[in-house]
């Protein structure tokens, strides 16, 4: 049954949390689709049925106790998963071993690494002409934010002007970035590789170009690439 929604699934998921939430999202769907085919043959039965009020007593107590009872199931099909994802993503934000403080600025995105001295950059996105072979269009920046795979990373978001929305859909991270206030998310990322995202925030006229890229690598080559950044 969960085959039958990948087409309608989250991206593909790079993170533990995003992998739980497309894992949910395929169990609500399913639920969903159950409890609408049930509900779908049933109006047509009564309809087919023209003489089925009359030809059968109706106990409405027993009718109003079903529909009350299985809504409540439903709803409890739905909580204990849910309860469960909210009850990890506590305690993921319990305890982080790095701390990456991300700032928007119309129209780029400034990244701090509060850990390590020194180690702070401007991400700007890369015009048509300083592309190379294989990197994306209006998604490619200049200084990617490097991050170690299988730890636990805390993201503290904040803006140096108006409303940005710092968003990577593979990562299930969408967090607006608001002058005076610092919002943090934390990640965790078993797989390697580059992955892409965009300010999902109208912030002005260049609002559609200030990517987002995070290279996710691994602890020795995260070692080497701090130390040929530190300023």
């Amino acid at each position: 049954m969960f085959n039958f929604f990948q087409g309608y699934n989250l991206l593909f998921a790079s993170s533990l949390f995003s992998s739980y939430m497309d894992w949910f999202h395929a169990f609500n769907c399913s639920l969903l689709l159950g409890v609408l085919v049930f509900v779908t043959l049933l109006f047509f039965y009564l309809i087919i049925s023209i003489y089925y009020f009359k030809s059968k007593k109706i106990e409405y107590q027993f009718g109003e106790l079903l529909c009350s009872v299985f809504p409540t199931f439903i709803l409890l099909m739905q909580m204990v998963p849910s309860l469960s994802l909210l009850y990890y993503y506590g305690l993921m934000n319990l305890d982080s071993s790095l701390t990456v403080k991300v700032t928007g600025h119309q129209w780029y995105w400034s990244y701090e690494f509060s850990d390590i001295p020194g180690l702070e950059f401007d991400s700007y996105m890369k015009s048509l002409d300083q592309l190379e072979l294989s990197e994306p269009r209006l998604l490619e920046v200049d200084n990617r934010c490097v991050v170690p795979c299988d730890t636990n990373i805390r993201f503290c978001i904040t803006s140096a002007d108006v409303i940005h929305a710092w968003t990577l859909s593979t990562l299930s991270i969408k967090l607006d970035a608001m002058s005076g206030i610092l919002s943090t998310v934390c990640c965790t990322f078993p797989v390697v590789g580059v992955f892409y995202g965009q300010c999902s925030e109208i912030c002005g006229a260049n609002h559609s170009f200030m990517p987002i890229a995070l290279e996710v690598t691994l602890v020795d080559n995260f070692k080497s690439w701090c130390f040929g950044n530190i300023e």
